[in-house]
């Protein structure tokens, strides 16, 4: 009892990671943009690096604000890189952009001692240490972004699954592709300071990539996805207590296990199932 009273706050803040994430990660997979979030993380993270060096406090409503400003730059750099280059694939300039920050931060951080300590916590994250106030503000945030998205979802899907904008003439794709990049860096700016990049990028990632094994359609993909965060935010947290482990380490090798769990159901069941119906198919022909 005493172990699920500690678990309830983490837990409910991964539902809260699983739901948005597991929609977003759809998009992102679709839109072959893996390592997005964690190129704008490190935005993030370069942008409240910049607010420590001008004398914000760290935790401030400033450094957040100056934090998601940063990620807008990056929303717009990946947007005009997508709707201008056709032969260079966008993960490569997001993996470019992604080293540059990188360097960036660590230069910043040189000329900010004393207060990097913040910057290791809001990339590493703490998700047993969250507390009631920001399980409510990130459901609300994540609860408004989920509406947008859900209001204007024909034109967000029908961007992801197009490859340039000569597929949707009637689209404004420039302006929506900048409001997916800049609702995602809205969320991903949150996450981070939570749960830290790598569970943050397991939550985008591996839940879209096991519904991928089983379905194409994307309302099923996304049953699929948030059944599977739902069960392995919930296994990663009593595992960490019950072994005295780092959460989000836990959480992300959890993911890995059941993952392999499903490639290897898919793998013996599935094509069990397709092996026994073809014989049937070619008598019926």
């Amino acid at each position: 009892m005493e172990i699920v009273q500690f678990l309830i706050l983490p837990f409910l803040a991964s539902l809260i990671l699983t739901g948005i994430h597991a929609y977003l990660g759809v998009h992102v997979v679709e839109r072959g943009v893996i390592f997005v979030d964690l190129a704008l993380a490190q935005i993030a993270a370069l942008g409240a690096t910049m607010a420590i060096l001008i004398g914000m406090d760290p935790h401030g409503v400033g450094a957040y604000w100056m934090s998601l400003g940063f990620t807008f730059i990056g929303a717009m750099i990946f947007t005009l890189v997508r709707s201008r280059q056709k032969r260079i694939p966008l993960e490569a300039f997001i993996g470019i952009t992604y080293a540059v920050a990188s360097a960036a931060a660590i230069l910043a951080m040189s000329k900010a001692s004393g207060e990097t300590e913040h910057l290791k916590d809001m990339l590493v994250g703490n998700i047993l240490a969250v507390s009631r106030h920001e399980v409510i503000k990130t459901a609300i945030l994540y609860g408004c972004v989920g509406l947008f998205h859900f209001i204007f979802r024909k034109k967000f899907l029908a961007i992801s699954m197009s490859h340039n904008s000569s597929e949707q003439p009637d689209l404004n794709f420039r302006l929506w592709d900048f409001l997916f990049y800049a609702s995602f860096g809205f969320v991903v700016t949150s996450s981070v300071a939570i749960a830290g990049v790598l569970l943050v990028f397991c939550y985008l990632i591996v839940p879209s990539v096991g519904a991928m094994l089983f379905a194409d359609r994307i309302g099923t993909r996304l049953a699929i996805g948030w059944t599977m965060g739902t069960l392995v935010s919930a296994l990663g947290c009593y595992f960490s207590v019950y072994f005295d482990l780092p959460t989000g380490a836990t959480i992300v090798c959890t993911f890995g296990a059941v993952l392999v769990c499903m490639a290897i159901a898919k793998a013996l069941f599935f094509k069990a199932r397709e092996s026994e119906t073809e014989p049937t198919e070619l008598v019926t022909r």
